[in-house]
């Protein structure tokens, strides 16, 4: 086992080949290490995400970027991408971002701001950004940008850490 100390927080790792190796070396882990082994804990459990076919990087502690192409079963009645399922893009962002420290954090709030129509085959990008973190609370902005480089939707959401361990 390694454990991994922070002011105000100590994280204890199960072994896993990379973490035993470390371990063998005396060495700690660092949050890159931490944040990576969350993402990949979370995305092995993520059957929502991975349906809708989505790509997911976790780009480091707190920054976490989601992708998908838009497909004809994500069409609304005016032939653009459903807002629902940007939302859920731009969810999956946030979510990876903020469940990156190795605790289970829960959204307790969100708010997404359309600004253009996404459009079949339409390749999008959502990039989440910590903003604050502090306490059991955080802050995350995520945009999704279109393969032109295009906004399409600004995201906000908040998150909750819980008192649990991600692995």
């Amino acid at each position: 086992m390694v454990r991994y100390h922070r002011p105000q927080q100590t994280f204890t790792i199960a072994s896993a080949d990379s973490n035993e190796a470390r371990s063998e070396a005396g060495m700690e882990m660092n949050e890159s290490d931490i944040a990576r082994r969350s993402f990949e804990t979370m995305w092995a459990n993520d059957a929502a995400s991975q349906g809708l076919g989505m790509k997911l990087e976790m780009t480091g502690p707190g920054c976490a970027q989601a992708r998908f192409e838009v497909r004809g079963d994500m069409l609304n009645g005016h032939d653009v991408c459903h807002g629902g399922f940007l939302f859920a893009l731009a969810d999956s962002a946030c979510a990876f971002a903020c469940n990156s420290y190795n605790i289970v954090t829960v959204s307790s709030s969100a708010s997404i701001e359309f600004v253009r129509p996404a459009r079949l085959g339409d390749k999008l990008l959502a990039v989440a950004t910590e903003r604050h973190r502090g306490g059991r609370t955080g802050i995350y902005d995520v945009t999704i940008r279109n393969q032109d480089q295009e906004v399409v939707a600004l995201f906000l959401g908040r998150s909750y850490a819980t008192c649990e361990s991600i692995y």
